[in-house]
C-alpha cells in the first residue's frame, strides 16, 4: 500500500509524503497518514541515511475494513506498515 524511495543528495535526511486524493478521497484520512508518517519518520532517526526520502501511498485501504476516515484500527494499520517499510527501507543488507 505505501512504497519508499531514498536518493542521497543532502547530508542530512528529509521527508516527503505523497498522499493523493484519488487514494485517501478524505482529508481526514490524508491527515491522519501524514501525522503517522511523520510520527514513524522521527522514531526511527538513527537509523536513517542521508537524503530524500519519499513515502508514497500506492493503494488505498480497503473501506471495508476501515469504514471511518480516522478509525483506531486504521491508525494502527498505517503505523505497523510504515514501520515495517522504513526498517526494510534502512536495512544495511538491503543497502550493498
Amino acid at each position: 500500500m505505501i512504497t519508499a524511495t531514498s536518493v542521497p543528495v543532502e547530508d542530512h535526511p528529509r521527508l516527503g509524503l505523497v498522499l493523493p486524493k484519488r487514494l485517501a478521497r478524505h482529508a481526514v484520512t490524508r491527515n491522519l497518514l501524514r501525522r503517522q508518517g511523520r510520527a514513524v519518520w522521527a522514531a526511527s532517526a538513527a537509523a536513517r541515511t542521508a537524503g530524500d526520502w519519499v513515502i508514497r501511498l500506492s493503494r488505498p485501504f480497503d473501506r471495508a475494513h476501515y469504514p471511518s476516515a480516522a478509525s483506531p484500527a486504521l491508525r494502527s494499520a498505517v503505523r505497523a506498515e510504515l514501520q515495517a517499510l522504513l526498517a526494510k527501507a534502512c536495512d544495511p543488507e538491503r543497502q550493498r
